[in-house]
């Protein structure tokens, strides 16, 4: 730490104090950068003195800071959908400009394109970024009639799921847990609604949404695989608007407005469904009961404080509920809170500390009628709690210098899960140790303009992990591989001592290199490290999946990632295309003896095996911004595979996630001023699957068993889908606004397999039949009026 001191000293006074002493002077122009209809902060801004290549962009909060020769300059600001705004400053001394830009109303005008044209990936260091809009997810063709933020990402290269109904995705061969979900900086653990359907995220709360799968800068840290930054509106603070959208599934509503005009604003949003009512007439006997919705709530206000401090205060509380009457009942859900405090310094320095709460539960329980009457039942419930702080700084040093640096610190608390038996008076308890964990980081980052055509980003991270008491240490004797360890011993550690800990050098690195004003050559690389770890023998998690710390037996997860692109974008600023081949190699994977028992296994280590990962891939992308056609089209040749020692053979074997092949097509087309047309076609290779090769016939009964002892030996058959959506603006009025939008899902009903199981005839046990799985098999119309006053 103390070299790392020096080195960075040695380099602040070079590129401060050198420039002052020998060069002409500079001051420093900084400010917010915002939407002027809504007051809304614009984030990735383009800040250019016109006619160069010096420039900057707004951060998350839409703050921006450039340095420049004292004199007069010509700022141009430009955004993505918005006019093209040319300030001219006088800069004597440092100056602060908060700047307001107006919307274009027109996709074609050359103020627009040209606008584009900056914003292109050949123009931006970072690798392996995906950003979507809300306007572009609401393009695109929808699952009973709404817009969902996962479903919108799963159209990207690179991002795949094992199929319909599950929960999570999959990035460039990683697992579901290996996805960092953030909700304005506060961790999601799971993101779904009914079992995968639909996302937590209310698109009308949603401002933007950044997805990162390679070329990590170094302020994200504690997973693998992919981050997934989504982040909240800040509410209007102009005028009250109200927006809501009523389907067949559920309806939503929200409300954001001024608390104090220009200064201040919220915005609350919240949707419920309601499939249990529209089943209740058809459901009789038993199931007269049933209950099956979700709901959630979204919050969030802002104060700006004074010049130089605003506040962020955000939420979301969401919770899935299913019940067969008395008989099962079972509910899951999130709870988050972010408190955050932007604070600028100076001109060059600027501050912005979160803390945050999250909190991930569910309980299951099951009685029937006639053991309810005699308390007989059987309720289980887990839960995994964090409490985060994260101040990050941004230093500005000149326009062509930027540092990133800060610290991170996340407290757990884990209830693994506890079991309840009742019969009658009498009560069965297992509960499984709490576990509690203190994960620890610090980062720094140089964003370093070389020159016109070349720029570097290089930085490092020390992540740490304590794994602490109170709590059971277990220690187990080494076995043969692939067998269940057996416990020799265990030890009692008080709250707060540390039982194990761990720690992790992370460096990061990426660069763009300019070929011309078309195209540019990216090259990243990443150390990642991970202490969280999902316990799922199955291809899908589902909410009862049981989270768990790194501990004395479970090391951390670590990967490193290569990845090297082409990036070309049209001289109209029309489209754009990229080709980016990854390779990334991942140690201390879990994987599962044959027959591991999962939960409510207070002995789970002994049933863990450590594995080692690969992936590997090419992934294709083009993308039609403007136009009365737009688009986008994204393909991705990989290969994820595992291999595990005392597992299929200690020999490499794919990944349940594993998909050869995986294409999207996504159009809109305008066919009128009022109405649009939008297609989603999915082509996937099927996923791999474990299948018997031979039986073993005992008593007219057929025993299926793999002679190889080869795991995920086959391969599903091919995914694919089409879906159609129709949208309708019906007539505008100064204060009302609404629009139609008619959906079909899996329009030719196709009935792809999730998975494919065997078994006996009924009427013949000689003959044994294959059996197709498939969650949906049929065309779903969907149907949704949205409106806005």
């Amino acid at each position: 730490m103390k070299t790392l001191a020096a080195v960075l000293t040695l380099f602040l006074a070079l590129q401060i104090g050198l420039p002052k002493a020998f060069a002409q002077q500079r001051f420093t122009v900084s400010g917010y950068v915002k939407d002027q209809q809504n007051g809304e902060s614009l984030i990735g801004i383009s800040i250019s003195k016109a006619g160069t290549s010096t420039g900057t962009v707004t951060n998350e909060y839409g703050f921006y800071s450039l340095t420049l020769p004292a004199g007069e300059h010509e700022l141009q600001f430009s955004y993505i959908g918005y006019s093209t705004q040319k300030i001219k400053v006088n800069l004597k001394a440092n100056q602060k400009l908060d700047v307001k830009l107006v919307t274009s109303n027109s996709q074609l005008n050359e103020v627009v394109i040209s606008t584009k044209q900056q914003e292109k990936n050949i123009n931006t260091l970072v690798t392996s970024v995906n950003k979507l809009s809300v306007a572009e997810m609401k393009k695109l063709p929808t699952f009973m009639g709404e817009v969902d933020v996962l479903r919108a990402i799963q159209t990207l290269p690179g991002v795949t799921t094992v199929g319909e109904g599950s929960s999570g995705f999959n990035v460039r061969g990683g697992a579901t847990d290996e996805n960092l979900i953030l909700l304005d900086e506060a961790p999601v653990y799971n993101a779904t609604h009914m079992l995968g359907f639909f996302s937590v995220f209310n698109p009308d709360a949603v401002k933007s949404l950044n997805l990162m799968k390679g070329g990590f800068p170094a302020e994200y840290g504690g997973r693998t695989s992919s981050v997934l930054d989504i982040r909240m509106k800040d509410g209007n603070n102009q005028k009250t608007v109200i927006n809501g959208g009523i389907s067949n599934v559920f309806s939503r509503l929200s409300i954001e407005g001024p608390l104090q005009k220009d200064k201040s604003s919220f915005i609350v949003a919240g949707r419920r469904s309601y499939v249990d009512v529209l089943m209740k007439p058809f459901l009789k006997g038993d199931l007269k009961d049933t209950r099956l919705y979700f709901y959630d709530l979204t919050a969030k206000a802002n104060f700006q404080l004074n010049k130089n401090n605003s506040l962020f205060v955000s939420g979301y509380f969401g919770r899935d509920v299913f019940g067969l009457g008395e008989q099962a009942k079972f509910n899951w859900g999130n709870t988050t809170t972010s408190i955050r405090w932007n604070h600028i310094f100076n001109d060059r320095l600027f501050l912005n500390l979160t803390t945050y709460y999250s909190q991930y539960d569910y309980s299951l329980s099951f009685a029937s009628e006639e053991d309810a009457k005699e308390k007989q039942g059987y309720d289980w419930t887990s839960n995994i709690i964090n409490y985060g702080v994260k101040p990050a700084f941004t230093y500005y040093i000149n326009s062509n210098n930027s540092l990133h640096f800060g610290l991170q610190s996340v407290y757990y608390k884990f209830k693994p899960g506890k079991g309840v038996g009742t019969e009658d008076t009498r009560e069965s308890v297992i509960e499984l140790n709490h576990q509690h964990a203190l994960e620890s980081g610090i980062y720094l980052d140089h964003e370093f303009k070389v020159s016109p055509k070349l720029g570097i980003q290089y930085g490092a991270r020390v992540s740490g992990f304590q794994y602490m008491g109170k709590g059971t240490a277990y220690y187990y004797a080494d076995t043969t591989a692939g067998i269940r360890k057996r416990l020799i011993g265990q030890k009692e550690y008080g709250a707060g001592e540390v039982i194990k800990d761990y720690y992790f050098f992370e460096p990061r690195f990426s660069a763009r290199y300019a070929i011309d004003n078309k195209s540019a050559v990216k090259l990243a690389y990443a150390r990642t490290s991970q202490f969280m770890h999902q316990l799922s023998n199955t291809a899908s998690p589902t909410p009862l999946d049981i989270w768990t710390p790194s501990t004395n037996n479970i090391e951390p997860q670590v990967a490193d990632q290569v990845t090297a692109g082409y990036f070309y974008s049209a001289p109209t600023g029309k489209w754009e295309a990229s080709a980016e081949v990854f390779y990334k190699k991942m140690h201390n994977q879990l994987d599962y003896i044959d027959n591991a028992k999962l939960q409510l296994n207070q002995l789970i280590e002994a049933d863990l095996l450590p594995s080692e990962g690969r992936a590997y891939g090419i992934e294709l992308y083009a993308k039609k911004e403007v136009g009365k056609t737009t688009g986008w089209v994204s393909y991705t040749l990989s290969r994820s595979e595992r291999k595990t020692m005392g597992i299929s053979q200690n020999e490499w074997f794919l990944n349940r996630y594993d998909r050869t092949h995986n294409l999207n097509v996504v159009v809109n087309h305008e066919v009128s001023k009022r109405g649009s047309v939008s297609a989603n076609f999915i082509y996937a290779s099927g996923t791999p699957g474990t299948f018997a090769d031979a039986r073993l016939e005992f008593q007219d009964w057929d025993i299926p068993y793999n002679t190889t002892e080869k795991r995920n030996n086959y391969r599903l058959p091919a995914f694919h889908r089409l879906d159609l959506s129709y949208t309708l603006k019906g007539k505008q009025t100064k204060r009302w606004k609404g629009e139609w939008v008619f959906s079909l899902y899996n329009v030719y009903a196709r009935r792809n397999a999730y998975t494919i199981y065997f078994k006996q005839n009924d009427d013949d046990k000689t003959k044994k039949e294959a059996v197709r799985m498939s969650i949906i098999g049929s065309i779903i119309p969907g149907i949704t009026y949205n409106f806005k006053f």
